[in-house]
């Protein structure tokens, strides 16, 4: 039923971006090599995820037979994700936006976007039994604190984040953060550091070579990480 999270929506000014991820927007929106991004000029902050599929109509009476509230409009389905805002819209070929930065400093694609839920076990009932996403990891490491699942998406993952120390709840979900991918961490970290935004040295992330800079400002209020050394998914 879904074929990649075409993209997000994001409160704030797309200048912003474009300055974060070395891209030029146009119309509202800009666009990396795998997933987009559309502004609101609202809120700072995620405020959507809009996923694509090859056949809406299809798309609809499953998620309606699998008892999801759906609401179709002009710009295709809408429905909330135990407090998540969520659509799906028929699968386009856009073009990623043109650089404006060297390549290897600029950002590639999204590697993952990360949802916090207070119940993981409804999570997994939800993206993997209604949206029908692939569960690829769950994992619970105390030295986190966390409990993470990963839903492969395309060629990125959708992360559900659950804290271990809160316990289990009924409260809602929330879109939290992202982590991009770049040909060079290096570049792309002196890049936004000349530009003057706050972020921190390279250092080793969780995947064998890679490694990851966190951008501190600069975000319209997203945790943001760059990660270099992984290639596709």
């Amino acid at each position: 039923m879904i074929a990649a999270l075409d993209h997000l929506v994001v409160g704030g000014s797309a200048g912003v971006y474009e300055t974060l991820l070395g891209r030029r927007a146009a119309g509202g929106g800009l666009r990396t090599g795998n997933v987009g991004l559309r502004f609101t000029g609202g809120a700072p902050g995620l405020h959507a995820m809009v996923f694509a599929t090859a056949d809406l109509d299809k798309a609809a009476t499953l998620l309606e037979r699998r008892a999801v509230d759906v609401t179709r409009s002009d710009d295709g389905l809408a429905f909330a994700g135990h407090g998540v805002s969520i659509g799906l819209r028929p699968k386009t070929d856009e073009a990623p936006s043109p650089v404006t930065v060297a390549d290897a400093a600029a950002v590639a694609s999204l590697d993952h976007v990360v949802v916090r839920t207070p119940n993981p076990e409804r999570a997994i009932a939800f993206y993997a039994g209604r949206l029908g996403l692939d569960l690829r990891l769950d994992r619970s490491n105390p030295k986190w604190g966390a409990r993470l699942l990963f839903f492969r998406c395309g060629d990125l993952v959708v992360e559900i984040a659950h804290d271990l120390k809160t316990g289990v709840s009924d409260a809602p979900d929330h879109l939290w953060g992202l982590s991009w991918r770049v040909p060079d961490i290096a570049a792309a970290q002196a890049r936004l550091k000349t530009a003057g935004l706050d972020v921190s040295e390279p250092r080793a992330g969780r995947r064998p070579g890679s490694q990851i800079v966190a951008v501190k400002n600069g975000t319209e209020g997203v945790p943001t990480i760059l990660i270099g050394g992984v290639g596709r998914w």
